[in-house]
């Protein structure tokens, strides 16, 4: 049986994830659920008379929810039946559709990776053709869509309090990884009962960096399969594509989070493998990528890809 949550103002809340924050539903372990989000604010709406569609649940929550600025609109949270602190969630995800025609994009001043040399707002409205797969930009680029949900995580430590979804942290939140599209696996330590899932900040498509402070921003559906393990112990989240390990690292320091996401793949290839923590610090340097996942939301990130197949070797010796 799948689930479905509608994005409404009664099951969606803008700015914070809050560990006091009721569940707007609760699933078994190994459940189905299907996820509209959308996003921006009143300010982000492209014009009208244009043929661009705007959800009209977009309209209700401008006009209805409590809004902390800044922040993302997120869809949930979710509880997962059993979920206590000290579990893992894993978080498939199956399948991500757009469910608008257009996407947004600012540059806001003070902001981004360069915040001292665009001293100008800009906000630019960017037509989307889901079913050709691309985004026509304003100089008349097309570029790929490879839609991905920008936020994904759970309830953060219940004494952290009400947090912006700006900084990702140990709960995931506004991780901003390109690589996590469908088909992949995230997964996410529990600090809460019921891990409360919440999803959001829709991107029709993203450099790592996101480096003028916002993607294609667009409203996303989302399937995902979310798995409780009893069995699992992380202080931090991580991922798996097909092919490859993502191990994470957030922190204001991009020297910080290179070492964080290091220091993880090292751990997590010394558990899959029989290799020793010096083969793996040795095969880290020799076919590991650190790639910077994001540089603009307080918290950057930096993420660690390595490919599962080099690990088949490691755990026959």
């Amino acid at each position: 049986m799948t689930t479905r949550l509608i994005a409404s103002p009664e099951t969606c809340h803008w700015g914070y994830f809050d560990a006091t924050l009721s569940p707007v539903a609760e699933v078994e372990s190994g459940a189905t659920v299907v996820i509209e989000t959308v996003s921006g604010g009143p300010e982000h709406l492209p014009p009208a008379g244009e043929g661009f569609h705007v959800p009209p649940e977009l309209l209700d929550i401008h006009a209805q929810s409590e809004r902390q600025l800044p922040g993302h609109i997120l869809t949930g949270p979710i509880a997962v039946k059993g979920a206590l602190p000290g579990d893992v969630l894993e978080v498939r995800i199956l399948d991500i559709a757009l469910r608008q025609n257009w996407g947004w994009n600012i540059i806001r001043a003070l902001a981004g990776t360069l915040p001292d040399d665009f001293q100008t707002g800009r906000h630019v409205t960017i037509p989307l053709f889901p079913e050709e797969g691309r985004a026509r930009l304003s100089w008349g680029l097309d570029l790929p869509l490879a839609p991905f949900f920008g936020v994904m995580g759970v309830a953060p430590p219940p004494n952290w309090g009400r947090i912006s979804t700006i900084q990702p942290r140990a709960h995931g939140g506004n991780i901003d990884n390109k690589e996590l599209v469908a088909g992949t696996t995230l997964y996410l330590p529990v600090f809460a009962a019921g891990a409360l899932f919440s999803c959001g900040d829709g991107h029709g498509a993203q450099g790592d960096g996101e480096v003028c402070v916002t993607a294609i921003e667009t409203a996303l559906q989302g399937t995902f399969q979310f798995i409780l393990h009893k069995d699992l112990a992380l202080d931090v989240p991580r991922a798996e594509t097909p092919t490859h390990l993502i191990s994470m690292g957030m922190h204001e320091d991009l020297d910080r989070c290179a070492e964080m996401a290091l220091r993880e793949m090292i751990v997590w290839i010394v558990a899959e493998t029989r290799l020793s923590r010096e083969d793996a610090y040795m095969l880290c340097s020799l076919a590991g990528d650190l790639r910077i996942t994001q540089t603009v939301n307080g918290n950057k990130g930096v993420h660690m890809m390595m490919a599962k197949t080099l690990l088949d070797a490691g755990e026959s010796a």
